[in-house]
């Protein structure tokens, strides 16, 4: 079973998304003892293995070394030293494949002998060196795909996977969003921490529930009129001035745009459905505008300032439940 955590990192107001995953075999007590898949590590073994100074230096893990459950369906190699992709091809029935590595010991350099597992719907290689997307392209049944934290430039080769749910290449070298107009069945696409300038090449994501830009090189808020479906956007930390290009955003839930230049509050009157609004660390200065919200942070604005601060949010704001990080007590 894997789980998508969701970080909050609420300091300062501060929403941070997080899709990093950890890879957990799936099945019962005694399923997770009796299959022949590579066990997994626990808590305390990883805690040694992270306590041991001599660890940095160890070579690679070889393949040869690891017995291979034909039968297994779930393969998880999270903080394992693989230096190359190999020996996978005896699991003709695996549905997901974790090569995430801790981030002190990337070593996969290249995707490679992965065409014959055709079964397969998750692939993790996150925390490693690859420079490109390659080697993908046959797993037409991948429904989450996650490469973060590598040395990616590009978004390439990934075409022919249709049933594509979620796309995660956070914290890499991106400059762009393109090649993903075939990626139909998208629903959440995770793009942080790259070096994006310009919101593009999404018109065909209609399914599109998520979209995740922060930390990028982002000055306006476009190129989304075909994302009807979409209902969380995070945008916090680029160097957007103004809230606009949301005009049929009906469904949205959550719209983060801290740390950004922003110094007026408009265009969001009409998401009703809004529930998470992240305003903080930007320029505003003016109470006008502000909508009917149940959450709001606005702290680290100039409006902050105002001795009436608290008051004020919360005459501008009657459904307001929550002030930055404090509940309000009714």
């Amino acid at each position: 079973m894997r789980q998508e955590n969701h970080l909050k990192m609420e300091g300062r107001g501060i929403k941070k998304v997080d899709r990093r995953v950890e890879c957990e075999e799936s099945g019962d007590e005694e399923g997770k003892h009796s299959s022949g898949i590579v066990a997994d590590l626990s808590e305390q073994s990883l805690r040694d293995w992270e306590e041991d100074p001599e660890e940095e230096h160890k070579l690679p893990m070889d393949m040869e070394t690891i017995n291979l459950d034909r039968d297994a369906e779930d393969v998880d190699f999270n903080h394992y030293r693989i230096g190359k992709i190999e020996g996978f091809e005896v699991l003709k029935k695996v549905k997901t494949l974790c090569l995430q590595l801790d981030l002190y010991n990337n070593q996969i350099k290249k995707i490679d002998n992965l065409e014959v597992l055709t079964e397969l719907e998750i692939l993790d290689i996150s925390f490693n060196l690859l420079r490109n997307i390659k080697g993908v392209d046959k797993l037409t049944q991948l429904k989450k795909l996650f490469f973060v934290n590598n040395k990616i430039s590009k978004i390439e080769n990934l075409s022919n996977l249709h049933q594509l749910q979620m796309l995660e290449l956070g914290s890499n070298h991106i400059q762009a969003i393109e090649n993903i107009d075939t990626l139909t069945n998208l629903e959440s696409l995770f793009l942080e921490k790259n070096k994006i300038t310009k919101l593009q090449n999404l018109d065909a994501l209609t399914n599109l529930t998520v979209l995740s830009m922060q930390s990028n090189r982002l000055t306006k808020i476009e190129g989304l009129q075909n994302l009807v479906n979409l209902q969380e956007l995070y945008l916090s930390h680029n160097s957007i001035e103004v809230i606009e290009g949301l005009e049929n955003k009906n469904k949205f839930i959550v719209l983060e745009i801290a740390s950004n230049r922003i110094k007026k509050m408009e265009n969001i009157s009409h998401l009703t459905g809004l529930q998470d609004f992240w305003m903080n660390d930007n320029l505003l200065e003016s109470w006008s505008n502000l909508d009917d919200l149940e959450m709001a942070y606005l702290e680290q604005n100039p409006l902050q300032k105002d001795p009436q601060y608290w008051r004020k949010v919360m005459l501008a704001l009657p459904s307001v439940r929550q002030i930055d990080a404090t509940f309000i007590r009714f």
